[in-house]
C-alpha cells in the first residue's frame, strides 16, 4: 500500500490549534474531498498538483519523519488535504513504537479507525464562507472513531460575522470539545507577501467579538505560522 504525500517537513512549530507552537514534523497528504473557496493548501488538495505528490510506503514516510527528527521523539502532525483519505494506521503504529506523539487535523467529513490511535485529533469543520455544508451525521462517526484518543478538539476558522454566529451553533452543539477559534487568512498565493496589519487587524476583530459578547468558551488565536513566515510553503 502507498500514501499520496504532498510534503514532509520540519523540523517547526506548528502554528495553529491545540497544540500551537509545539516543536512538529508534518506530512501533508495529497487528496481532499473538500475545495475551500479560502484554501490555503491547494498544492495537497486539488488533483492539479497530483503528479507533484510523492507515493510513499508507510515505511518510507516513517523513515523520512525520523530522518527530519534526528531519531528524537517529538509530534508528528499528519494533516492535507484531508489525511482520512488515506490509511495512515501503520505510519503511527511505527512511530509510537519509537515514543513519537501523532496529531491530526482533517474536517470530519471522513471517519478512519486510526483516528484512536492519535494522542490528538484536531476537527475542524468548515465554516459557510467555505462554500462548503458539513455533514454532522459523518462528524460524528469521526468523534466515535477517536474514542481512544485522549484529546479531541474543535478549530474553527471565521473569516466574518455569519461564520462567527455558526462557530457559536457549533460549540453548542459540541459543549464536551474544547474549542480553538481564529481569524481566516484570505492572501493564499504562496509567492505573495501577507499583509501583517490586516492579518493582526482581524485577529483584533475577533478578540472583541468573543470578549464583547462575553463569549468565553473558545480559546482565541493566531495563525503563528503566518505571522512569521506568511504563506511560504514547507514550514
Amino acid at each position: 500500500m502507498t500514501l499520496r504525500i504532498a510534503e514532509i517537513f520540519g523540523p517547526t512549530i506548528q502554528g495553529e490549534g491545540a497544540l500551537i507552537g509545539e516543536p512538529t514534523v508534518f506530512i501533508r497528504a495529497g487528496g481532499c474531498d473538500y475545495r475551500c473557496s479560502w484554501c490555503d493548501s491547494l498544492h495537497a488538495v486539488d488533483s492539479a498538483y497530483r503528479h507533484d505528490w510523492a507515493l510513499m510506503t508507510a515505511q518510507a514516510v516513517w523513515d523520512r519523519v525520523r530522518d527530519l527528527s534526528g531519531g528524537r521523539p517529538l509530534t508528528v502532525s499528519i494533516s492535507g488535504g484531508n489525511p482520512a483519505i488515506q490509511d495512515f494506521a501503520e505510519v503511527i503504529a511505527l512511530g509510537t513504537r519509537e515514543g513519537y506523539r501523532f496529531a491530526c487535523e482533517t474536517q470530519g467529513s471522513i471517519a478512519k479507525p486510526w483516528f484512536g490511535s492519535l494522542d490528538t485529533l484536531v476537527l475542524s469543520p468548515k465554516p459557510p464562507s467555505s462554500g462548503e455544508v458539513v455533514d454532522w451525521a459523518a462528524f460524528d462517526i469521526c468523534l466515535t472513531q477517536a474514542a481512544g484518543c485522549p484529546t479531541v478538539a474543535l478549530k474553527i476558522v471565521i473569516f466574518d460575522d455569519v461564520d462567527y454566529a455558526w462557530a457559536r451553533e457549533v460549540s453548542a452543539k459540541y459543549p464536551q470539545l474544547p474549542l480553538y477559534v481564529q481569524p481566516g487568512n484570505s492572501e493564499v498565493d504562496p509567492l505573495q507577501p501577507v499583509d501583517l496589519q490586516a492579518t493582526t487587524d482581524r485577529l483584533l476583530w475577533l478578540i472583541e467579538k468573543v470578549t464583547g459578547d462575553g463569549w468565553f468558551t473558545p480559546r482565541v488565536l493566531p495563525q503563528l505560522h503566518v505571522l512569521v513566515w506568511g504563506n511560504k510553503r514547507g514550514v
